[in-house]
C-alpha cells in the first residue's frame, strides 16, 4: 500500500474485509438438564437460594452468565478466564453486539445466536426457539430478554440514570 492510500484512507472495500476464523480451541457445552435452566431461570428471577445452588452444585458457568447479564464485570471476567467465551458472547450478543453473534454462529452456537437474538427482539429468533428448542429455553430467552430490557430503560430513564436492574 502506498504512502497515500495510509494517509488519505483510500483502501478498497477488499481490504477492509474482516473474516472471523473459527478458533482452534473445545468449548464447553451448552447442555444442561431441564430443571437447571428451570433453576436458571429462577435465579434470574431473583432466587438467590437457586442462584447459590448453581454456583456450588457444578454450574458456576451459569451462576457467573447470570451476573454478567446483570452487567457484573467480575463475572465477565471469570467466563474468560475459565473456557466459557461462548457465554460472554452470548452475553454480548444480547446486548446488541453484533460482532458477537456473528463469533456464536461461526462458532455453531446456533441455540445460543438465536437465544441473544431474540432477546434483542429478533422475532424470527423467537419463532425458531419455539420451534426448534426446548420451551425452557425459550422461556430463559424471556427471562433474559425482560432483564435487558429492564436494564436498558434504567440507563436511559433520567430518574434512575444508572440504575442497572
Amino acid at each position: 500500500m502506498s504512502w497515500i492510500k495510509k494517509i488519505f484512507g483510500k483502501d478498497t472495500e477488499q481490504e477492509k474485509k474482516v473474516v472471523v476464523q473459527k478458533a482452534n480451541i473445545a468449548f464447553a457445552q451448552f447442555n444442561y438438564p431441564p430443571k437447571i435452566i428451570l433453576a436458571w431461570i429462577k435465579a434470574l428471577e431473583g432466587n438467590q437460594d437457586l442462584a447459590m445452588f448453581l454456583l456450588n452444585n457444578g454450574y458456576e458457568e451459569v451462576y457467573h452468565t447470570t451476573q454478567a447479564l446483570f452487567l457484573k464485570q467480575e463475572a465477565r471476567d471469570w467466563l474468560m478466564k475459565n473456557g466459557y467465551p461462548h457465554l460472554m458472547a452470548f452475553v454480548n450478543a444480547s446486548e446488541g453486539n453484533e460482532s458477537a453473534a456473528h463469533w456464536l454462529q461461526v462458532h455453531g452456537f446456533e441455540v445460543l445466536y438465536h437465544m441473544s437474538q431474540a432477546i434483542e427482539g429478533e422475532m424470527k429468533s423467537f419463532a425458531w426457539l419455539k420451534g426448534q428448542t426446548n420451551f425452557l429455553l425459550f422461556e430463559l430467552a424471556k427471562q433474559i430478554k425482560t432483564i435487558k430490557d429492564d436494564i436498558e430503560f434504567n440507563h436511559n430513564d433520567m430518574y434512575s440514570f444508572g440504575k442497572d436492574a
